[in-house]
């Protein structure tokens, strides 16, 4: 089987969940003596294609018109090198870019589909792929019918893959701007707040639920907090519904999935669709005024107390002001 795997990057290289992807691909890859093929896509990514060349021979998809590479343009290059190459599997990241240019991919190669998986084996001769379901409460085994297939790997559940023994080459994938769909057009692009690192990588991850009273006191209490420890900052899905903090900061079951190696739960009270995006975490902690909370079930350490004024004592022990 040929394998053909998506991979995102931006300005600082491929992104830590393209490599989670990767390990997957891999894994799927040994159930099946198959061959990865590896395809980026955007405007001037050389650098990028070399480095992606260091885990698998690569598709490259540079022109103009992928510079702003919007869904519905990704999805037909993800199209294309995927009938060229001949693949029977493509797999992508489970982000948000990912599910949308994948997601878009399938429908039009008229595959069958998997979102989130978390394993892959062989079960009676046929490849079988695990998922979660009910918020993360039960593990389900899955079988897809169709080719190609196509998965997109929980970055969560699988270690980003390390560069192969030998290089792979580089093969240009010709785009002509003029081919491409025009159906979404490019606007602009934001920014992050404050540069901190993506929720979904950072090693450390703060996030505020409804404790949090407002975006001044969100940016204030969690930002302070993570800016002294260069963390990336998350919320709950209350506080986006209220306005406080963007969507893209959401963690859960309908949000992020992350797992870093510290999640630090302020004034979040545990719900299960909250603690499915973060359960992977490999430490726990919690600050939440009630000590029945359910979060402290699931923490590693919890202190009891107010944030309004536990995290201020804590920003300024370690050496900042509010």
């Amino acid at each position: 089987m040929r394998i053909l795997v998506v991979l995102e990057h931006d300005e600082r290289g491929l992104r830590l969940a393209s490599r989670s992807a990767l390990t997957l691909a891999r894994e799927a890859a040994a159930c099946t003596d198959g061959e990865i093929e590896l395809l980026v896509m955007g405007h001037e990514i050389d650098s990028v294609a070399q480095e992606a060349r260091a885990y698998a021979p690569v598709q490259c998809a540079d022109s103009l018109g992928l510079e702003h590479c919007t869904a519905d343009r990704a999805a037909a290059v993800i199209v294309r090198a995927a009938r060229d190459s001949g693949a029977g599997l493509v797999v992508g990241a489970s982000t948000s870019w990912g599910k949308d240019c994948v997601g878009r991919a399938a429908g039009l190669l008229g595959g069958a589909m998997a979102a989130d998986v978390s394993d892959c084996e062989m079960r009676d001769g046929v490849l079988a792929w695990r998922r979660a379901m009910f918020a993360g409460g039960v593990g389900a085994w899955i079988a897809l019918e169709g080719d190609p297939l196509i998965v997109t790997a929980l970055p969560s559940a699988f270690d980003p893959a390390e560069p192969g023994r030998d290089p792979g080459k580089v093969t240009l994938l010709q785009v002509e701007e003029a081919s491409l769909p025009n159906k979404i057009r490019f606007e602009s692009v934001g920014t992050k707040s404050g540069g901190r690192p993506d929720v979904t990588e950072a090693a450390i991850v703060i996030s505020g639920g409804r404790a949090i009273r407002d975006s001044a006191d969100f940016e204030r209490l969690i930002g302070g907090l993570a800016d002294r420890v260069g963390a990336g900052t998350g919320s709950s899905r209350a506080l986006v519904d209220a306005g406080i903090t963007p969507n893209e900061l959401q963690v859960g079951q309908t949000g992020k999935i992350v797992a870093p190696d510290l999640y630090l739960a302020i004034g979040i009270s545990g719900a299960v669709q909250h603690l499915a995006g973060m359960k992977n975490s490999k430490v726990v902690a919690a600050i939440n005024s009630d000590p029945e909370a359910p979060i402290f079930e699931f923490s590693d350490y919890g202190l009891v107390g107010d944030a309004y004024e536990i995290v201020p004592e804590l920003i300024e022990t370690l050496g900042g002001e509010l």
